[in-house]
């Protein structure tokens, strides 16, 4: 018998089990080991320092929460997955474990200000989450610590490769741990409401089918409810123009600084931390030294570089001068707007940001990989696609009208240059 099929859970239990209040969970238990020393790493720690909504709290003011506090709950929804009695003699203790930390990880690759901070370096979170658990790093000596194949395990999960497609939709898929924790928790800390459903509901109709998770007719409803908060919280939470705004400002700072590291331009601030960044080559231990407050801090000292551009973008992302917004309905415009920008001293290339954000509420089959369809069994234990059995999601597919939103960013010094165009 190898170490897989002998790891026992039990064995690896707590003397004394730990337990964290939760504003979404009450408790979020922790029972093994393993799952506290990783809880307790310096990758997992560092999250408490990224937040989880990035610029939306420039927007919800309450929206403080960290990474490190979504993937605590993104691991409780996994655990309760667990108890449920159709996973209970399906997964091995070892597959247990694996998706647990799995589920703890799955965001330990995000760097400061999230989703803003990748664009402007070309990076991926999930690339370098694979990174910290693969190459040297605390996560990986604890997960290594356990057995040597641990850290490819819990990897490959995150990856969408391990051989057990129960474990990767339990972290990744339309209905998962991850989507469930961060709708009930950001719609709690922004004080809105449209992200809650009956995740017990969906937890309690869920089972097994095939070798994938698939859910009891009687959950359609919870179901829909749930695609129904994702589709609300885009719209009136993510894809807010005042947290758009915030973080076209910030990538312009970032470009800005690229930019003049190109250029040779002598910093007064010294760009230590940045400079694996900005020479793209970043290390999992430079990557860990980064978060919020280092960028904040930079951003500071920025202030007060002799380049007016990078000085000023500073002071308008610490002060909230952020840009101001129209909507874009005729792109032609956008060229108008960038030449009246530039020629009124306001570099185009920094101070005009445009995007186009979509939002799908559900993908069919083909549209986000095999795992994307939620599966619907019904009472003579035949599957069908949700949209079979949910009008709401079927009128949603069939009206193939799905909403975008189209803005340009400016300087609110040439709002009224602007609105005449």
């Amino acid at each position: 018998m190898d170490f897989k099929e002998s790891f026992s859970l039990k064995d690896n239990e707590l003397n004394e089990k730990r337990v964290f209040r939760d504003a979404i969970h009450d408790y979020i238990h922790v029972d093994h080991l393993i799952i506290w020393r990783l809880i307790n790493s310096q990758e997992v720690q560092r999250l408490r320092r990224v937040k989880q909504l990035g610029g939306t709290y420039q927007v919800f003011q309450s929206a403080e929460h960290s990474r490190f506090v979504h993937s605590l709950g993104v691991y409780q929804v996994v655990r309760r997955m667990l108890e449920t009695e159709c996973l209970d003699d399906v997964l091995s203790d070892y597959d247990k474990l694996c998706v647990m930390c799995a589920g703890l990880l799955h965001d330990i690759g995000h760097g400061p200000f999230s989703h803003s901070f990748e664009g402007v370096f070309q990076g991926n979170h999930e690339d370098m989450t694979v990174r910290i658990i693969l190459e040297e790093s605390e996560v990986h000596d604890i997960l290594a610590s356990v057995d040597e194949s641990l850290p490819q395990d819990v990897a490959s999960i995150i990856q969408h490769t391990h051989p057990n497609q129960i474990l990767i939709q339990m972290v990744s898929s339309q209905l998962d741990a991850d989507r469930m924790d961060y709708l009930l928790r950001d719609s709690y800390m922004t004080g809105t409401t449209y992200g809650k459903f009956d995740m017990s509901r969906i937890l309690r109709t869920m089972r097994i089918c095939n070798g994938k998770i698939v859910y009891k007719e009687s959950g359609v409803q919870a179901i829909e409810n749930y695609i129904l908060a994702r589709y609300h919280m885009y719209w009136q939470v993510y894809y807010h123009p005042t947290a758009r705004s915030y973080e076209h400002l910030l990538q312009s700072i970032f470009a800005r600084v690229k930019d003049l590291y190109a250029q040779k331009f002598k910093f007064k601030t010294n760009l230590h931390f940045l400079i694996p960044f900005l020479e793209n080559n970043i290390t999992v231990e430079a990557f860990t030294k980064l978060d919020e407050a280092v960028v904040l801090y930079y951003f500071s000292e920025f202030m007060n570089e002799d380049d007016f551009i990078l000085s000023d973008l500073s002071a308008r992302f610490l002060n909230r001068h952020l840009f101001k917004y129209k909507e874009l309905k005729d792109m032609t415009k956008l060229a108008k707007i960038k030449a009246l920008a530039d020629s009124l001293g306001y570099d185009s290339h920094y101070y005009i940001m445009s995007d186009n954000q979509k939002q799908v509420p559900y993908l069919h089959y083909g549209e986000s990989g095999e795992l994307s369809e939620i599966e619907i069994l019904d009472r003579e234990g035949q599957l069908s696609p949700l949209p079979s059995k949910s009008e709401i999601v079927s009128a949603i597919l069939n009206s193939k009208k799905f909403k975008s939103d189209q803005k340009v960013f400016f300087p609110k010094e040439i709002k009224d240059e602007v609105s005449v165009l």
